[in-house]
Order: C-alpha cells, then structure tokens, then sequence
C-alpha cells in the first residue's frame, strides 16, 4: 500500500467515526422523569420510558394533566391486583401500568434522591367524591434506609394523613419496620399492607381492596379520614 492509498484509508476510517459520533449525539437520551417528557412536548398521559440515573432505563405511566409531568408510583382502581405481598415485591414493583400498580421502592428512590419533589394523592370513595392531598416535599430515601419516608408541607382537602409517616421506614408482612413497641407485633400483619408504619397508621393506601366495605375499618385501603376508598392513585413531580 503506497502512501496515498494509506492516507485515504485513514480518512475513510475518520469519516465513519465522525457520522457515527454525529448520529449518537443527535439521538436523545431518555428522559429523566415524566416532567422531562412532558417537557419534550409528549403530552398525552401513559407508558413512557425514563432513565433518571445512570442505572438502566425502565418504563413508567406519566399523568399529563394538571399542569402534566407527574409520574405515578402506586393506583388502586379495582382490587383485581393483590398488594399484600413481600418486600422484595414492593422493592421491585408490581402490577400492570395501565391498571393496578406499585412501581417499586428503588424505583421510586431513584426519581426523587436527586432532586426536590411534589407529591399528589387523588382519592375517589363508592359514592364518587373526590378528595386530594398535595405535599411540598416528597422523598424516598435508598434501601439502605429502608426506604425511609421524608414528607411535608401539606395542601388539599383530602385531610393530612401522611405527615404522621414521616420518617419512617417502609414495612412488610415479612419484614417489620414500624417503631412498633407492643401489640400489634406487626403493622404489616395486622394491617394487611404495605406502607410506611408508625406504630401504626393514619393512613394506607396498600391495605386490602374492598368493594364497599359494611363499615369503616382501618384494614382496608384508606386515608384518614377517609375509609371507603375505590381508587387511589399516587404521583411525583419535581419541584
């Protein structure tokens, strides 16, 4: 190979290297958060992919109204999914996005440790009120912390049932973390749910799906004080 031939083979191999550098560049990265896609200009609520790390990328359902950019972490709409499950589970997440879902503790970690959010509760109960909850400041802490709650600066009228949970670790039918320090030996157990226990509860939202319960009771999915819960659904969005 004379000289030539080698400086034009060099090019060629220069040349590819830069169209390639070029197409990585101009192909988007996902996007971190629901916010960030709405902020794409996608804004029709549903399934979308987001990468708020550098962990791998999964997918989430992003709720575009109200001011859209909220991606939801937990939905309740008609029990036919079961919550009273493990901590592995609730660590991994569960369910189907565009029906009942919990989307997964280390998930849910990984959207809010960067950043400050706002957090959303909507509730409807069998008679077709509507009640909501907004907090100023919502994080889930690593598992580490067991996925310890930080909560506060409560709005809405839904009443403020989840303050009385902040900072404390989640717990499980199979793994106890509630501060309890008598009967009920287990809040998880006693409860029938997942939630962030404090000895034990003013609110869950994983508890037991009942189809109108006869009368209130604490074991089934509610927010005091609020009982007769039929769907709850909970959201993120950065400050």
């Amino acid at each position: 190979m004379d000289s030539c031939s080698y400086f034009k083979l060099i090019g060629c191999f220069i040349l590819i290297i830069s169209i390639a550098t070029a197409q990585a560049q101009s192909t988007p990265c996902h996007p971190r958060d629901c916010k960030e896609v709405y902020e794409r200009g996608n804004v029709n609520s549903g399934v979308y992919t987001v990468k708020p790390d550098e962990l791998p990328a999964f997918e989430v359902y992003c709720d575009m109204s109200n001011g859209g950019g909220w991606t939801v972490f937990q939905r309740r709409v008609d029990g036919k999914i079961d919550f009273f499950l493990n901590w592995v589970d609730y660590v991994k997440g569960f369910g189907d996005l565009n029906g009942e879902f919990w989307l997964g503790l280390s998930k849910i970690n990984r959207l809010t440790a960067a950043q400050s959010n706002n957090l959303c509760v909507d509730l409807e109960d069998f008679d077709g009120n509507k009640k909501y909850a907004t907090y100023s400041t919502f994080q889930v802490g690593s598992g580490g912390t067991r996925y310890k709650l930080t909560v506060s600066g409560y709005g809405g009228d839904a009443g403020d049932s989840l303050s009385y949970h902040n900072g404390m670790k989640f717990s499980t039918k199979d793994y106890q973390n509630d501060g309890t320090a008598g009967p009920p030996a287990n809040c998880a157990v006693s409860f029938e749910g997942a939630w962030w226990y404090n000895n034990c509860l003013q609110s869950n939202l994983n508890a037991v799906y009942s189809i109108r319960s006869p009368s209130p009771s604490s074991i089934f999915m509610m927010w005091y004080p609020h009982y007769d819960l039929k769907t709850s659904e909970m959201k993120l969005r950065p400050s």
